[in-house]
């Protein structure tokens, strides 16, 4: 199918106009009805709009590609139209779009809208063709153009196919975006360029969503000079073992695709050599793009945990909430019931996989599936912490006793000390998850050199094995009971604050804890503080409006976060991926039901921002908590324990100011999300 096949004159507009990105595809979509390809035009529009929530289709240059796969086209179709005075369009490179094509096609498995579009990117990639388009006068001579360009590429592609079949290729290139779709196909059509330019026979893979195009051969491989590999995705490698080759971003294939033909064909690369991982490109960006792109593997993983276990858990809440046993069932509530106890545990097995699978992918994606099991032992460890170490080593209560000194040694530095909390949380996750990565990298660079007959234990036995005793090491020995001993100089800090009578300041110090590590160390310092308080408010009486107005302060800090970050997803969308703005409903019912980790997706992939944010915002709340006298009698349950809320009304001010802060704050600390 061509592109000429899918275009009418029904479906062109020369002279067109729009005052907003919003505006020009609404009349793209009426183009594309006179086409007659659309069963239901509201159902496609929403499509279409969906599309550019997750990326903008303006791809460079004052092109826009639109596109929608739906069930509402009837038969797979295209509309044009060309903007005199261009319109904004929330393009790559920032500037106005002044052509558009968009793409109908049916909800089917053959894809072919990315079969089209691929082809209308790489048409589009010749700046005379694009040209020859905006100034057509006519329908006709619009389709005309087209139709010459499609018939000289075709006749190209045969003619290089010919050309090259008995002499081989000097370059061969491998192209991948993480949409595969527009810059895959740009980068190939600019390094194809680029090698007719210089004479070099180049042959380009592209990797996009329709799957891999013009696959590169064994015979193809052996015999090329140097291999350009420009991609931001995995793409396979291995077999390029033994072969110069360029790994790139796949912007430098579109940017400096003469320098990388050049490059590839003088052979001046360095020879890789195949590892044994299953795929790998890296993005040879900065070390801190790199780390980002680590860092948001785990986060992306860890967010389904996250939302599933979460809503369960405020489920099993409400349960309790609708059962009459929210004033009531003091510590027992969200367990009070058979089924309330049923939600609560799974949901609370499902948040507690969310460390380890954060920490697990943050070093697969540094190290590919060795990571993994190193990763995710490290997680483990960040989650549980030391306490456990008391069942094996002794009686932990009684050090002295323990007649190995090695024991002795585990005992009282793991601990660090008897009632210290040793679980270092999410952060703990992120900080082994990178470790964990590159203690397996130095693993497989240590024993490269092994007899060959065991290189299959390499993987399933020496990287585990030794890996896994390293991150626990590390884990175990300074990073748990280092946050212990930060943990046991909050406890102490907020008691002496406590009993100073500066209650206003202990509200503003609890709610901003809450917020620092969402169910981390430091805001369970906060919590397990609140909680103790109400205890020593059943014991002093005369303490209890003290005790009653710090829960307050703990709670209404650890619902701040996940409502301020909702909110700002809806009022500043363009600082947020697809994925994050999806996730808005779920965090309005975490933040509801005081479960603070709704926001910790957020705060692990722009921590710098995210977390002043959400501190500022917590801690306003917990500050107004308690120069306003509200106090809770209940240790958790978010709004289905408003009950025993005292001054609800200014409690529910207080949330709403200090979320309002935290969105403000998050629109202007934060920067638009690539």
């Amino acid at each position: 199918m061509r592109v000429e096949d899918l275009l009418s004159k029904e479906s062109i507009d020369l002279n067109g106009s729009a005052s907003s990105k919003k505006e020009a595809i609404e009349k793209m979509v009426d183009l594309m009805v006179k086409r007659g390809n659309i069963s239901d035009k509201e159902t496609y529009l929403k499509g279409v709009f969906a599309r550019e929530e997750e990326s903008t289709t303006g791809i460079g240059e004052g092109i826009a590609i639109p596109h929608c796969k739906s069930d509402a086209v009837k038969a797979p179709g295209l509309a044009a139209m060309v903007l005199k005075d261009g319109v904004d369009y929330d393009a790559l490179d920032g500037a106005p779009v002044d052509l558009i094509f968009l793409i109908a096609a049916p909800n089917s498995e053959d894809n072919v809208h990315l079969e089209v579009l691929s082809r209308l990117s790489m048409l589009l990639m010749d700046p005379s063709f694009s040209e020859s388009l905006k100034n057509a006068k006519t329908p006709e001579e619009f389709l005309t153009i087209i139709d010459n360009a499609e018939a000289a590429r075709e006749a190209e592609e045969a003619a290089k196919n010919g050309a090259v079949s008995t002499s081989g290729y000097d370059v061969l290139a491998v192209t991948a975006c993480p949409t595969g779709i527009a810059h895959t196909y740009m980068a190939a059509e600019n390094l194809e360029k680029a090698g007719k330019k210089l004479g070099i026979k180049i042959k380009v893979e592209t990797r996009g969503s329709g799957g891999a195009k013009n696959v590169l051969t064994e015979e193809d491989i052996r015999n090329a000079k140097g291999i350009i590999v420009a991609a931001d995705t995995k793409v396979p490698v291995d077999r390029f073992d033994g072969k110069k080759v360029l790994q790139v971003k796949v912007a430098d294939g579109i940017n400096k695709s003469e320098e990388l033909v050049k490059k590839a064909a003088a052979g001046d690369a360095n020879v890789f050599h195949a590892t044994g991982t299953e795929s790998a490109n890296e993005d040879k960006g900065s070390a801190g793009h790199q780390a980002y792109k680590h860092l948001m593997s785990g986060v992306s993983h860890m967010l389904p945990f996250v939302i599933g276990g979460g809503i369960l858990i405020a489920i099993a809440f409400l349960v309790d909430t609708l059962c009459g046993l929210g004033a009531t069932a003091g510590g027992n509530f969200g367990s009070a019931t058979p089924l309330s106890a049923f939600l609560k545990y799974v949901g609370g097995l499902g948040m507690g996989l969310m460390v380890p699978v954060l920490a697990g992918y943050i070093a697969y994606s540094i190290a590919d599936r060795p990571g993994l099991a190193v990763g995710f032992a490290g997680g483990m460890l960040a989650a549980n912490g030391n306490a456990a170490l008391a069942n094996y080593i002794g009686v932990w209560e009684d050090l002295n006793t323990l007649s190995n000194p090695v024991a002795r040694f585990i005992a009282n530095f793991a601990f660090a000390g008897e009632g210290v909390n040793t679980v270092s949380g999410f952060l703990g996750g992120i900080v082994i998850g990178f470790l964990a990565g590159y203690i397996v990298l130095w693993l497989e660079r240590i024993t490269e050199k092994l007899p060959a007959s065991l290189n299959g234990i390499r993987p399933t036995l020496i990287y585990p094995l030794c890996g896994t005793f390293i991150v626990g090491v590390l884990m175990c020995f300074i990073f748990n009971p280092l946050i212990g001993l930060i943990n046991t100089l909050l406890s102490a800090g907020l008691l002496a604050i406590y009993h100073s009578g500066m209650i206003w300041l202990l509200g503003l110090l609890l709610g901003a804890m809450m917020a620092i590590d969402m169910g981390g160390p430091i805001n369970k310092a906060a919590y397990v503080f609140g909680t103790g308080m109400l205890s020593l408010a059943l014991e002093q009486p005369e303490v209890a409006t003290a005790a009653y107005i710090s829960m307050a302060a703990v709670m209404v800090g650890g619902m701040v976060p996940p409502i301020g970050i909702a909110l700002a997803c809806k009022v500043f969308p363009k600082k947020f991926t697809a994925a994050e703005r999806s996730s808005w409903v779920s965090n309005i019912v975490m933040g509801c039901s005081f479960i603070t980790e709704g926001a910790i997706p957020f705060a692990a992939a722009d921590p710098g921002h995210v977390i002043p944010a959400t501190m500022a915002g917590a801690g306003v709340a917990g500050l107004l908590s308690a120069v306003f006298g509200c106090t809770l009698m209940a240790p958790h349950g978010g709004l289905f324990v408003f009950a025993t809320v005292g001054k609800p009304v200014l409690y529910i001010v207080a949330w709403l100011i200090g979320s309002l802060v935290t969105m403000f704050l998050l629109g202007i600390l934060k920067k638009d999300a690539e």
